[in-house]
């Protein structure tokens, strides 16, 4: 069983990872403006546009500080915890943060269905046998 302090630093690297997500995509708008001749030139310009653009810039270096706690969490984590939980969790990370950003995400059905699906292995992974109780009464009403 994982302790506390795994647990939240698997759910850092969750915020980490899905809370950026958004803003990396909202980062990247305008990339498609730079045009070079060829390859070489083309890419050292897409690399400096999102280097300089700092709405991109700091989600990717947060997204990047979630990289090194998760490969620190993995030293002392169990494998088989350590990757679901950081997915699922950092795909509703995702979801919320896109929402609250105005994104279209889908049907709020969909949403409230892949949430809890993800939740399901979060709590199975995390408290096995009491999943059910973890979950609590879901409501799939939009």
């Amino acid at each position: 069983m994982a302790s506390l302090g795994e647990i939240a630093a698997l759910v850092l690297v969750a915020a980490l990872w899905g809370g950026t997500n958004p803003f990396l995509k909202t980062g990247t708008e305008g990339l498609e403006r730079v045009k070079k001749d060829n390859w070489a030139l083309q890419l050292l310009a897409e690399m400096k546009f999102l280097c300089l653009n700092y709405k991109y810039a700091i989600p990717f270096i947060l997204n990047q500080c979630g990289s090194l706690v998760f490969y620190l969490a993995l030293a002392s984590t169990e494998l088989t915890l350590v990757v679901p939980l950081c997915n699922s969790l950092a795909l509703i990370f995702t979801v919320a943060t896109g929402k609250m950003l105005g994104e279209d995400i889908g049907s709020s059905r969909r949403s409230c269905l892949l949430t809890k699906q993800h939740s399901s292995t979060f709590c199975y992974r995390c408290c096995p046998g009491d999943a059910a109780d973890c979950l609590g009464s879901w409501s799939l009403h939009s």
